[in-house]
C-alpha cells in the first residue's frame, strides 16, 4: 500500500512522508509512531480491491460502466495519450517540488528555533541543533543516490539560507567521502553553527565587503573568536567546535584567525571552508555581484586551488556537477535552459527546464538529459545574457537555496 503520513518530515525516520510499504520493519516503525490512522492512495498501491460482493473491483467497475452506457471500450487517440502522460508527469513534478520545499521549510524553522535559544538557553540550543542534524542524517543516510534540486524560493532571511546551504552541501560531501555517523553529526552541527559568532557582531559588519576599512575587517573577523566562545557556552563537542574555529582558515595558511595550514585543520573544517566560500560567491549580500554556480566552481578551481584541500575540491566539483543547479545554459540544439537538479553520478547530464515556445511556462516539464543521448549542454552563461523571452520563461533565482532528495523519487532530486 502507498501511504501518506500527516506528520512533519522530521517527525518520523522515513526518507519521505509518502511512500509504498515494502517490509514488515516499516510496519513496526509505523506502529511505534503511535498513529491511529494513515492516508493511502489506491492508484499508487500494488493490490487488487475487492467489491462488496466479493468480486474484483475492476470487473465491477467495468460492469457498471456497461450498464450505464459508458463507452468503456473506446480506445484513446495518440494525442489523448500524450496529453494524459504530460498531465501525470507535470503533477508528479509539482508534487516532488512541493514535498522538497516543505522539507526545506521545516529545516529552516528548526534552525531559526536554534538561533532564538542561543543566548537565552545555550544548552537547549545545542540539543536542538543536534536533533536537527540527526533528522537530516536520517533522511540522507539511505541507500542509492541523492540529488541536488533548485528550489523555487530561497528560505526567508539570508543567514538561515546560508546556514542551511552550507550544512546540506557539507553533509552531502561528507556522505560522498564515506564519513561515519558520529563524524557526520559533528559536521552537521558545526556547519549549521559555523557563523554563530555573528550574533555578537554589528549587523553592518556581518558580511565582508571590499569597502571595509582595516578596523572594520578586523571587527568582521572577530565573529570567529566570538563564535568559539558561544560554542563553548553551548557545550559543543570538539568536532563542531573546531569547525566554528577554523571555517575561515585556508589550506595554504592564508586564512584567519590563526593562519594555520591544511595539516592542522580538521576534516570537517576543510569541508565547511570549501562550501562556505562557494555559497558566499553564489549568494553575496549584494545580489548584483552574485556568480552563477558554474562560475563559482570555475573560479574556485582556477584561482583557489591552494586555498582548499585539492582532494575535497575535486570531489566537491564532481558532486555538484559541471553545471550545478541554478546554472543557466544553452543546449546543443540552441535552446536555453535552467539546471534544476543534478545527480553526482552523472554530472554532465543534469535535469533541466527548457524554454520551449510551444509549451506554457506553467506546464514546462523537466527534461532528464541522461535519457536523451542526442541532447547535451553546449555552454553555461550568465542570466543577463539570455534572450529576454528565455529570461522571463526560466526566471533564474537571484538567491539560490539547496536541498536534497532521493534519486529514486523521479522528478524530485537534490535541489538548489
Amino acid at each position: 500500500m502507498f501511504i501518506h503520513l500527516d506528520l512533519g518530515w522530521m517527525s518520523h525516520p522515513f526518507p519521505l512522508s509518502s511512500f509504498k510499504i515494502a517490509s514488515s520493519d516499516q510496519l513496526l516503525i509505523l506502529r511505534r509512531l503511535g498513529l491511529t490512522q494513515v492516508r493511502w492512495s489506491p492508484a499508487k498501491s500494488d493490490l487488487t480491491l475487492q467489491s462488496p460482493s466479493g468480486g474484483d473491483a475492476d470487473a465491477a467497475t467495468a460492469e457498471a460502466a456497461t450498464e450505464t452506457g459508458t463507452a468503456a471500450s473506446t480506445e484513446p487517440t495518440p494525442e489523448e495519450i500524450a496529453r494524459e502522460a504530460h498531465r501525470r508527469a507535470l503533477a508528479a513534478q509539482r508534487e516532488a517540488m512541493r514535498v522538497c520545499e516543505q522539507q526545506y521549510g521545516e529545516a529552516a524553522d528548526g534552525f531559526r528555533s536554534v538561533m532564538d535559544l542561543v543566548q537565552a538557553d545555550p544548552h537547549q540550543a545545542r540539543t536542538q541543533a543536534e536533533s536537527l542534524t540527526a533528522a537530516l542524517l536520517d533522511k540522507m543516510l539511505v541507500e542509492g543516490d541523492l540529488n541536488m534540486r533548485l528550489l523555487n524560493e530561497a528560505a526567508g532571511d539570508r543567514s538561515t539560507a546560508h546556514a542551511l546551504n552550507v550544512c546540506i552541501i557539507a553533509l552531502l560531501l561528507g556522505r560522498a567521502f564515506g564519513l561515519g555517523r558520529d563524524e557526520m553529526m559533528d559536521l552537521g552541527v558545526g556547519s549549521l553553527l559555523h557563523d554563530i559568532g555573528k550574533l555578537e557582531v554589528a549587523a553592518r559588519l556581518r558580511h565582508r565587503d571590499e569597502s571595509f576599512t582595516a578596523a572594520e575587517t578586523q571587527a568582521y573577523q572577530q565573529h570567529v573568536v566570538k563564535g568559539v566562545a558561544i560554542a563553548q557556552t553551548m557545550g559543543l563537542a570538539p568536532g563542531p567546535l573546531l569547525i566554528v574555529a577554523q571555517h575561515h582558515e585556508h589550506a595554504d595558511g592564508s586564512g584567519f584567525p590563526q593562519r594555520i595550514n591544511m595539516d592542522r585543520m580538521s576534516t570537517g573544517a576543510r569541508i565547511v571552508a570549501l562550501v562556505n566560500r562557494f555559497d558566499g560567491l553564489c549568494n553575496p549580500l549584494i545580489t548584483s555581484k552574485a556568480m552563477t554556480p558554474h562560475e563559482a566552481l570555475s573560479l574556485m578551481f582556477a584561482q583557489g586551488r591552494n586555498r582548499f584541500d585539492a582532494t575535497m575540491l575535486n570531489a566537491f566539483i564532481r558532486m555538484m556537477g559541471v553545471y550545478p543547479p541554478g546554472s543557466t545554459v544553452q543546449l546543443t540544439d540552441d535552446r536555453y535552459a535552467l539546471v534544476v537538479s543534478v545527480n553526482s553520478a552523472r554530472p554532465l547530464k543534469p535535469r533541466v527546464m527548457v524554454h520551449d515556445v510551444k509549451v506554457a511556462k506553467e506546464e514546462a516539464l523537466i527534461l532528464n538529459l541522461e535519457e536523451m543521448p542526442d541532447l547535451g549542454i553546449r555552454r553555461s552563461l550568465k542570466p543577463q545574457f539570455l534572450p529576454r523571452a528565455s529570461l522571463d520563461y526560466l526566471s533564474p533565482r537571484a538567491r539560490i537555496a539547496y536541498f536534497f532528495d532521493a534519486a529514486s523519487t523521479g522528478p524530485g532530486e537534490l535541489a538548489a
